[in-house]
């Protein structure tokens, strides 16, 4: 396992959050998009740290702050989808453009 073994697998991780995201139409598609990206951010810097640093637990710091935002952003953003969804009866992207009442 080499650094650009593990730069390729992020690259591509993020690169099929991105093609999900623009490609998604579904509100819990789009979260789960969003945590690929998230998590080839977090391959990053945890194979930048083994493989570059002195001390390789900075990786592992970095990585374990971006899980940490990551929990508490789903959370909200699952609140907010929920509460849409008995509002709207629906969680296409399309048909809530429009969210003022």
């Amino acid at each position: 396992m080499t650094l650009l073994n593990c730069l390729i697998l992020a690259f591509l991780l993020f690169g099929i959050g991105v093609w999900g995201l623009m490609r998604r139409r579904h509100l819990v598609g789009m979260l789960i998009s969003i945590e690929l990206m998230l998590n080839a951010a977090n391959i990053n810097f945890i194979s930048f740290a083994y493989f570059t640093a002195q001390d390789s637990t900075a990786g592992a710091l970095f990585s374990i702050f971006v899980i940490a935002v990551t929990a508490c952003e789903m959370a909200i953003a699952l609140a907010i989808i929920v509460t849409m969804y008995r509002r709207h009866k629906s969680l296409d992207v399309d048909q809530l453009r429009d969210l003022h009442d």
